[in-house]
Protein backbone atom coordinates (compact mmCIF):
# COMPACT_ATOMS: atom_id res chain seq x y z
CA UNK A 1 0.00 0.00 0.00
CA UNK A 2 1.61 3.26 -1.10
CA UNK A 3 0.01 6.68 -0.66
CA UNK A 4 0.81 9.23 -3.32
CA UNK A 5 3.26 11.94 -2.28
CA UNK A 6 3.31 11.21 1.47
CA UNK A 7 3.30 8.34 3.93
CA UNK A 8 0.10 7.44 5.71
CA UNK A 9 -1.52 4.50 7.46
CA UNK A 10 -4.07 2.42 5.56
CA UNK A 11 -7.54 3.87 5.94
CA UNK A 12 -9.40 0.57 5.77
CA UNK A 13 -12.84 1.96 6.48
CA UNK A 14 -12.85 4.96 4.17
CA UNK A 15 -15.95 5.63 2.10
CA UNK A 16 -15.86 8.39 -0.50
CA UNK A 17 -18.76 9.91 -2.40
CA UNK A 18 -18.63 11.04 -6.01
CA UNK A 19 -21.20 12.24 -8.49
CA UNK A 20 -23.03 9.23 -9.96
CA UNK A 21 -23.02 8.36 -13.62
CA UNK A 22 -25.85 9.59 -15.81
CA UNK A 23 -28.72 7.30 -14.80
CA UNK A 24 -30.23 7.51 -18.31
CA UNK A 25 -27.08 6.43 -20.10
CA UNK A 26 -27.14 2.70 -20.95
CA UNK A 27 -24.40 0.61 -19.36
CA UNK A 28 -21.94 -0.49 -22.03
CA UNK A 29 -19.91 -3.14 -20.26
CA UNK A 30 -19.19 -6.61 -21.59
CA UNK A 31 -16.63 -9.37 -21.20
CA UNK A 32 -14.56 -9.44 -24.38
CA UNK A 33 -12.25 -12.35 -23.56
CA UNK A 34 -11.54 -14.92 -20.86
CA UNK A 35 -8.25 -16.72 -20.54
CA UNK A 36 -7.33 -19.25 -17.86
CA UNK A 37 -3.68 -19.64 -16.91
CA UNK A 38 -2.38 -23.19 -16.70
CA UNK A 39 -0.47 -24.21 -13.58
CA UNK A 40 2.86 -24.15 -15.42
CA UNK A 41 2.17 -20.54 -16.39
CA UNK A 42 1.75 -19.58 -12.73
CA UNK A 43 4.31 -21.74 -10.93
CA UNK A 44 7.95 -21.81 -11.97
CA UNK A 45 8.31 -25.11 -10.14
CA UNK A 46 6.11 -27.98 -9.01
CA UNK A 47 4.29 -26.45 -6.01
CA UNK A 48 4.52 -28.19 -2.65
CA UNK A 49 1.06 -29.71 -2.81
CA UNK A 50 1.74 -32.07 0.09
CA UNK A 51 2.08 -29.05 2.38
CA UNK A 52 -0.93 -27.19 0.99
CA UNK A 53 -4.19 -27.02 2.93
CA UNK A 54 -6.15 -24.37 0.99
CA UNK A 55 -6.73 -23.30 -2.59
CA UNK A 56 -7.49 -19.87 -4.01
CA UNK A 57 -9.12 -18.88 -7.29
CA UNK A 58 -8.22 -15.44 -8.63
CA UNK A 59 -10.05 -13.37 -11.21
CA UNK A 60 -7.87 -10.69 -12.81
CA UNK A 61 -9.73 -7.99 -14.73
CA UNK A 62 -8.27 -5.54 -17.24
CA UNK A 63 -9.74 -3.32 -19.94
CA UNK A 64 -9.54 -3.28 -23.70
CA UNK A 65 -7.35 -0.33 -24.68
CA UNK A 66 -5.76 0.02 -21.24
CA UNK A 67 -2.01 0.24 -20.75
CA UNK A 68 -1.84 -2.87 -18.56
CA UNK A 69 0.05 -5.54 -20.53
CA UNK A 70 -1.03 -9.13 -19.96
CA UNK A 71 2.50 -10.22 -19.01
CA UNK A 72 2.51 -7.75 -16.09
CA UNK A 73 -0.60 -9.40 -14.65
CA UNK A 74 0.81 -12.89 -15.19
CA UNK A 75 4.02 -11.92 -13.39
CA UNK A 76 1.96 -10.47 -10.53
CA UNK A 77 0.01 -13.73 -10.23
CA UNK A 78 3.29 -15.67 -10.12
CA UNK A 79 4.57 -13.54 -7.26
CA UNK A 80 1.31 -13.96 -5.36
CA UNK A 81 1.56 -17.74 -5.83
CA UNK A 82 5.14 -17.74 -4.54
CA UNK A 83 4.27 -15.74 -1.42
CA UNK A 84 1.03 -17.47 -0.48
CA UNK A 85 2.50 -20.93 -1.01
CA UNK A 86 4.47 -20.33 2.21
CA UNK A 87 1.12 -20.23 4.02
CA UNK A 88 0.03 -23.58 2.62
CA UNK A 89 -2.10 -21.98 -0.10
CA UNK A 90 -2.13 -22.81 -3.80
CA UNK A 91 -3.65 -20.92 -6.68
CA UNK A 92 -6.23 -23.36 -8.03
CA UNK A 93 -7.12 -21.15 -10.98
CA UNK A 94 -6.16 -17.75 -12.34
CA UNK A 95 -8.53 -16.30 -14.93
CA UNK A 96 -7.72 -13.21 -16.96
CA UNK A 97 -10.86 -11.33 -17.98
CA UNK A 98 -10.65 -8.57 -20.58
CA UNK A 99 -13.55 -6.14 -20.39
CA UNK A 100 -14.91 -3.67 -22.92
CA UNK A 101 -16.11 -0.57 -21.07
CA UNK A 102 -16.06 3.22 -21.47
CA UNK A 103 -13.00 4.99 -20.08
CA UNK A 104 -14.73 6.15 -16.91
CA UNK A 105 -14.79 2.53 -15.71
CA UNK A 106 -11.01 2.28 -16.04
CA UNK A 107 -10.66 4.24 -12.78
CA UNK A 108 -11.46 3.32 -9.19
CA UNK A 109 -14.41 5.55 -8.35
CA UNK A 110 -16.91 4.15 -5.87
CA UNK A 111 -20.25 4.72 -7.68
CA UNK A 112 -18.81 3.90 -11.12
CA UNK A 113 -16.88 0.88 -9.84
CA UNK A 114 -19.95 -0.45 -8.03
CA UNK A 115 -21.79 -0.32 -11.34
CA UNK A 116 -18.94 -2.16 -13.04
CA UNK A 117 -18.80 -4.95 -10.46
CA UNK A 118 -22.60 -5.26 -10.32
CA UNK A 119 -22.75 -5.67 -14.11
CA UNK A 120 -19.89 -8.15 -14.44
CA UNK A 121 -20.75 -10.42 -11.47
CA UNK A 122 -17.31 -12.09 -11.54
CA UNK A 123 -15.94 -14.71 -9.16
CA UNK A 124 -14.23 -13.37 -6.05
CA UNK A 125 -11.74 -12.33 -4.94
CA UNK A 126 -11.61 -10.09 -7.98
CA UNK A 127 -8.56 -7.99 -8.87
CA UNK A 128 -9.15 -4.96 -11.10
CA UNK A 129 -6.14 -3.55 -12.92
CA UNK A 130 -7.17 0.06 -13.48
CA UNK A 131 -5.56 3.16 -14.90
CA UNK A 132 -5.78 5.17 -11.70
CA UNK A 133 -7.98 6.08 -8.74
CA UNK A 134 -10.38 8.99 -8.25
CA UNK A 135 -10.27 8.50 -4.47
CA UNK A 136 -8.61 10.95 -2.13
CA UNK A 137 -6.28 10.20 -0.49
CA UNK A 138 -4.98 8.35 -3.53
CA UNK A 139 -3.43 4.95 -2.89
CA UNK A 140 -1.64 3.04 -5.63
CA UNK A 141 -3.57 -0.08 -4.66
CA UNK A 142 -6.62 -0.56 -2.48
CA UNK A 143 -8.23 -3.55 -0.80
CA UNK A 144 -11.96 -3.68 -0.13
CA UNK A 145 -12.91 -6.45 2.30
CA UNK A 146 -16.12 -7.30 4.10
CA UNK A 147 -15.33 -4.89 6.92
CA UNK A 148 -15.06 -1.76 4.76
CA UNK A 149 -17.72 -2.44 2.14
CA UNK A 150 -20.99 -2.08 4.04
CA UNK A 151 -22.04 0.92 1.94
CA UNK A 152 -20.61 -0.55 -1.28
CA UNK A 153 -21.36 -4.29 -1.10
CA UNK A 154 -20.67 -4.89 -4.80
CA UNK A 155 -16.99 -4.11 -4.15
CA UNK A 156 -16.52 -6.55 -1.27
CA UNK A 157 -13.62 -8.98 -1.71
CA UNK A 158 -11.92 -6.96 -4.41
CA UNK A 159 -8.51 -5.38 -4.98
CA UNK A 160 -7.87 -2.37 -7.22
CA UNK A 161 -4.36 -1.95 -8.62
CA UNK A 162 -3.46 1.28 -10.43
CA UNK A 163 -0.81 1.69 -13.09
CA UNK A 164 1.29 3.71 -10.62
CA UNK A 165 1.81 0.63 -8.45
CA UNK A 166 5.42 -0.45 -7.99
CA UNK A 167 6.42 -4.07 -7.31
CA UNK A 168 2.99 -5.13 -8.52
CA UNK A 169 3.19 -8.76 -7.38
CA UNK A 170 4.19 -7.89 -3.83
CA UNK A 171 1.60 -5.09 -3.67
CA UNK A 172 -1.12 -7.44 -4.94
CA UNK A 173 -0.19 -10.12 -2.40
CA UNK A 174 -0.31 -7.46 0.35
CA UNK A 175 -3.78 -6.31 -0.67
CA UNK A 176 -5.05 -9.88 -1.06
CA UNK A 177 -4.01 -10.65 2.51
CA UNK A 178 -6.08 -7.65 3.63
CA UNK A 179 -9.06 -9.09 1.75
CA UNK A 180 -8.60 -12.74 2.76
CA UNK A 181 -8.11 -11.88 6.43
CA UNK A 182 -10.72 -9.08 6.27
CA UNK A 183 -8.39 -6.80 8.18
CA UNK A 184 -6.64 -3.52 7.54
CA UNK A 185 -3.92 -4.28 10.06
CA UNK A 186 -0.27 -3.48 9.35
CA UNK A 187 2.82 -4.61 11.24
CA UNK A 188 6.32 -3.26 11.82
CA UNK A 189 8.15 -6.58 11.52
CA UNK A 190 11.22 -6.39 9.27
CA UNK A 191 10.67 -8.07 5.92
CA UNK A 192 6.98 -8.71 6.57
CA UNK A 193 4.52 -8.51 3.69
CA UNK A 194 2.09 -6.52 5.82
CA UNK A 195 4.37 -3.60 6.57
CA UNK A 196 2.60 -0.38 5.68
CA UNK A 197 4.87 0.30 2.72
CA UNK A 198 5.23 -2.56 0.25
CA UNK A 199 8.72 -3.28 -1.05
CA UNK A 200 10.44 -6.15 -2.90
CA UNK A 201 12.14 -7.34 0.30
CA UNK A 202 8.88 -7.42 2.31
CA UNK A 203 7.41 -10.83 1.45
CA UNK A 204 7.29 -12.80 4.70
CA UNK A 205 4.21 -13.79 6.69
CA UNK A 206 4.17 -15.09 10.25
CA UNK A 207 2.45 -18.30 11.29
CA UNK A 208 -0.25 -16.27 13.01
CA UNK A 209 -0.87 -14.18 9.89
CA UNK A 210 -1.12 -17.29 7.74
CA UNK A 211 -3.53 -18.92 10.18
CA UNK A 212 -5.76 -15.83 10.23
CA UNK A 213 -5.99 -15.46 6.47
CA UNK A 214 -6.69 -19.19 6.04
CA UNK A 215 -9.37 -19.22 8.73
CA UNK A 216 -11.15 -16.02 7.70
CA UNK A 217 -10.69 -16.62 3.97
CA UNK A 218 -12.26 -20.08 4.24
CA UNK A 219 -15.08 -18.80 6.47
CA UNK A 220 -15.92 -16.12 3.88
CA UNK A 221 -15.84 -18.62 1.01
CA UNK A 222 -12.77 -17.12 -0.64
CA UNK A 223 -10.52 -20.11 0.08
CA UNK A 224 -11.29 -23.77 -0.50
CA UNK A 225 -10.02 -26.41 1.90
CA UNK A 226 -8.13 -29.14 0.07
CA UNK A 227 -9.43 -32.68 0.52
Amino acid sequence: MRLRFRLSALIFGIVLTFSPANAQEPIQIKVAERYTLAADQVYRHDPARHNATHQLTLTLVYFTGSDWPRNAMVEAARKVAEILERCGMLLRQVELVRVDAPRRYHYLNTPISRELARTLQLAKPTVYFVTDTRHQPAFDAEAIGRGNSQTRPELADSVWVTRATRDVGVALAHELVHVLSDSGQHVDLPGNLMREQTAPENTQLTGAQCAQLREVGAKNGLLHVMK
